[in-house]
């Protein structure tokens, strides 16, 4: 009998091999996620582990047999994790923890997402691989929140549509424009109710706002009340700064000629750029 030489590993199948293991992420549309790796076959419990890049405290998430050499394990909506960047481990027994790759995530319950009106808390939760070939969750928890909806750029303004959560706005309430830096003091905005949708409306005047950049904010109860960050979160786009671009607006002040452009921060907050032009 002759036996076929052994052929040697392509180059491809050695780099298989030496890739991290890959998860599989499902996102549901309460905010909780569900996890997929492969069984390695090795002995003692496995977890999945969330490392807090801010410090805040692990988050460990057994996992069970799912079939098919498969792992599964469960993040609810409800379980607490704060706002920030969390990056994703395998780890078995006590040995040491194994970073994962993304798989395929599937975030389509995210896509749209309108959660009841009376929600007092918003829960999102975002897999995403890094540039480095990572799978870390970009989470935010807000209670209450404003999500920002439509933006209409008019001559020399921007016109704001959001929807508020977790409060309840009363006649002292407005939306506030304030200066990054905390050096030009804020501006204030009335708001307009959207009967129709349950939406709030307001008007950001380029020409009243000195050059910098500013942060959209609401007042749902006044001076006395929360200060609400304006954003957008209730979607699967996890960096909104390079996706949703817009165009500036010209207006006249009394410091001469400027022109305005909204734009989303790193954290999808929503903020107003204003420079002076000649």
């Amino acid at each position: 009998m002759t036996l076929a030489p052994q052929q040697p590993a392509r180059r491809d199948d050695r780099e298989d091999r030496a890739m991290p293991p890959r998860a599989d992420c499902v996102a549901d549309f309460a905010g909780g996620l569900t996890f997929e790796v492969p069984d390695l076959g090795e002995p003692g419990p496995a977890h999945l582990v969330l490392v807090s890049r801010d410090g805040d405290p692990e988050v460990r998430l057994p996992l069970t047999p799912a079939g098919d050499g498969r792992l599964r394990a469960a993040l609810p909506g409800g379980v607490a994790l704060p706002e920030g960047y969390w990056d994703v481990h395998l780890q078995v027994a006590d040995g040491e923890p194994l970073r994962l790759s993304p798989g395929v995530n599937d975030l389509r319950s995210l896509v749209d997402r309108a959660p009841v009106p009376t929600a007092d808390r918003i829960v999102v939760r975002i897999p995403y691989g890094t540039k480095h070939g990572n799978l870390t969750l970009r989470c935010w928890e807000r209670s209450p929140h404003a999500e920002a909806g439509a933006l209409h750029i008019g001559e020399g303004r921007l016109e704001v549509t959001a929807r508020l959560y977790g409060a309840e706005p009363t006649p002292d309430a407005y939306a506030e424009i304030a200066d990054q830096n905390g050096v030009a003091p804020a501006v204030r905005a009335d708001l307009t109710a959207d009967d129709d949708r349950g939406d709030i409306r307001f008007t950001v005047a380029y020409g009243e706002l000195p050059p910098g950049h500013w942060d959209l904010w609401l007042r749902p109860r006044g001076e006395s009340g929360p200060r609400v960050r304006i954003g957008r979160l209730l979607d699967d786009v996890v960096d909104k700064h390079p996706v949703f671009v817009y165009p500036r607006s010209r207006a006249e002040s009394g410091r001469g000629a400027v022109e305005g452009e909204p734009y989303y921060t790193a954290h999808n907050d929503l903020s107003v750029t204003v420079v002076a032009v000649s």
